[in-house]
């Protein structure tokens, strides 16, 4: 009798060390994904059921969890155009329209099945609660609700390696369930600068059937930056920190 009440007061002082802290860990994928200030080159590849092909290049900057600002390099039809994201406002800027024009999270500037949110992505962190977080062996999944009405998906699973903290996978839903997109994270890279992330992300969708587009990241560098660069002011000039 003693040595089962000496083993249930073990268990439950064990309990809470056993308890994943949600939120904690979603930061911790967030900082795993993307420093928290940094620059990028990216290409976008959007892929058609006929197997044709455009690419966007884009060079993008990133600070702390609500600012994102991206820099279209190719194709010469795009280049100079600009796009930021403050929070949940977005812009787009073309240069020989002259003035920043907002635009949504849901619209996309490139076409394909990435929009804009995927685009010029925030911390999950800054626009999703934890509800619930199950061991998947050697993943967790984490079932994430939005924080507001104005963030593109309403609902997200997120499956990420317990010993990297790294996504493999992320489902992006209605507030009902249905599945809007599959993002899978691929070919985890070094980068350098102890930044270790997947360099290709692909996504496809129910609602776009046949059509798949990518993402590969070329170079991913810790930097940081002044506010200023993330204003409707500086966004013509976006080339000059290259």
């Amino acid at each position: 009798m003693k040595f089962a009440i000496a083993l249930a007061a073990v268990l439950l002082y064990a309990l809470p060390a056993l308890a994943v802290d949600g939120q904690q860990l979603l930061k911790q994928i967030d900082r795993n994904l993307n420093p928290e200030s940094y620059e990028s080159y990216r290409k976008l590849i959007n892929i058609e059921p006929d197997g044709s092909r455009k690419e966007f290049t884009l060079y993008t900057v990133k600070k702390g969890s609500d600012k994102v600002a991206s820099l279209f390099l190719a194709p010469a039809s795009d280049k100079g155009r600009t796009t930021l994201r403050l929070g949940e406002n977005m812009w787009l800027y073309i240069p020989n329209v002259g003035k920043p024009v907002r635009i949504t999270s849901l619209q996309s500037v490139v076409g394909g099945v990435f929009n804009n949110a995927d685009i010029l992505q925030l911390d999950y962190d800054a626009e999703y609660m934890v509800e619930k977080v199950e061991d998947k062996g050697g993943e967790y999944l984490l079932h994430l609700k939005a924080r507001s009405g104005s963030v593109a998906y309403e609902r997200v699973r997120l499956w990420a390696g317990k010993a990297t903290k790294i996504p493999s996978k992320i489902e992006c839903l209605t507030g009902a369930g249905m599945l809007i997109k599959t993002l899978y994270f691929k070919d985890v890279k070094e980068f350098g600068g102890g930044i270790s992330r997947p360099a290709t992300v692909e996504t496809d969708s129910p609602l776009y059937k046949g059509y798949k587009s990518v993402m590969l990241y070329a170079k991913v560098r810790k930097r940081s930056f002044k506010d200023e660069v993330f204003t409707l002011t500086a966004m013509p000039t976006l080339e000059s920190l290259r």
